[in-house]
């Protein structure tokens, strides 16, 4: 656990807010929708998740109204979990899904939502600040084939490598 918050606090100590030149983020974004449970689908490889399955993210809102971030991992090379709980803001508007989150201290990384269910609010793709931090987030621990084709491609064309993808095996 203490290797995970080192990590992360690393990661976050080098990121800065900002995003990739070809992701906006969403407009129309509800918190109160996107609050909740996410299973982590696929991702970009960081040693801050390196061996982790059965990955998943829940946010709440705290009572200054930021978000708690809770990100949850089982590493199967010690036989346990491991969380980091972190906080979220929003760096513009409350409608855009552009966020900044922080898991130690005042160091923050960009949160970008950039494509979102918005009906049903059933997966996001997020993005970081550059295009080595990518997210594909469903609030099932399977999603569609339709879903998984829609993530490549519009991450591709985004400058993402997603030959580098790893899709996270849920198992428990």
């Amino acid at each position: 656990m203490k290797k995970l918050l080192l990590v992360l606090s690393v990661l976050l100590l080098t990121s800065c807010l900002g995003m990739p030149d070809k992701v906006k983020p969403v407009n129309n974004f509800e918190l109160n929708k996107y609050l909740g449970k996410w299973y982590e689908i696929a991702r970009l490889d960081h040693s801050f998740e390196r061996g982790l399955s059965n990955v998943s993210a829940s946010y709440s809102l705290n009572k200054d109204g930021s978000v708690k971030v809770l990100n949850k991992g089982f590493l199967s090379a010690s036989n346990e979990w491991q969380e980091a709980e972190g906080k979220a803001y929003f760096v513009d508007s409350t409608d855009e899904g552009y966020l900044k989150v922080s898991f130690f201290g005042p160091f923050y990384g960009s949160y970008v939502v950039f494509e979102l269910d918005h009906e049903g609010y059933q997966y996001a793709f997020v993005s970081g600040p550059n295009n080595d931090y990518l997210w594909l987030l469903a609030r099932t621990s399977k999603v569609p084939p339709a879903i998984v084709d829609k993530f490549i491609s519009m991450s591709q064309s985004r400058g993402f490598n997603t030959n580098e993808v790893i899709w996270v095996e849920h198992d428990q």
